[in-house]
Parts: structure tokens; sequence; C-alpha cells
């Protein structure tokens, strides 16, 4: 346990940063897992509306450092194709 009034704070605020971090990372898994259940079934037009969800959920992550800017565009990609390869 820090003794610092400093270090008290940062422990205050790197828990509240680190929940935070844990949703938004969690909703990108989330979103992507659903999509992907879409297209395994088939629905062309839920799988959309899904994808669009998917890439918002990647794109925010990458904005908050969670994800590299390259692994992101990796993963939409993949999602992109998996969703043109529907039709």
């Amino acid at each position: 346990m820090p003794n610092i009034k400093s270090a008290k704070k940062r422990m205050r605020s790197n828990a509240k940063k680190a929940e935070v971090n844990t949703l938004v990372s969690s909703s990108m898994k989330t979103a992507i897992k659903k999509f992907e259940r879409v297209a395994k079934e088939g629905n062309k037009e839920e799988a959309s509306n899904k994808l669009n969800i998917a890439v918002q959920r990647i794109d925010k992550a990458m904005s908050a450092g969670l994800v590299h800017k390259n692994k992101a565009a990796r993963l939409k990609s993949r999602l992109t194709k998996m969703k043109n390869e529907m039709e």
C-alpha cells in the first residue's frame, strides 16, 4: 500500500482506467464473436449490421491504445472478407 499521496491517487486512477479498458476490449471481442456467429448462419442483412458495430468497436479500442493499428486493420480485413464471401 502506498504512503505517498500522489501514489495513492495513481492507484485510484489506474483502477478506473483498467476498468474502462476492460469494458472496451471485452465489448470489441463480443462484437466480433456476434458477427462471426451471424456470418456462419448466413444472414446477410444482420451480418452487415453486426460488421459495422464490430468495426466501430475495433476502432474505439485502437484509439484507446488497447489494440495496435496493424492488428485492428487485420481484424477489420478478416471480418470484411468473411462478409464478402457470404455473397
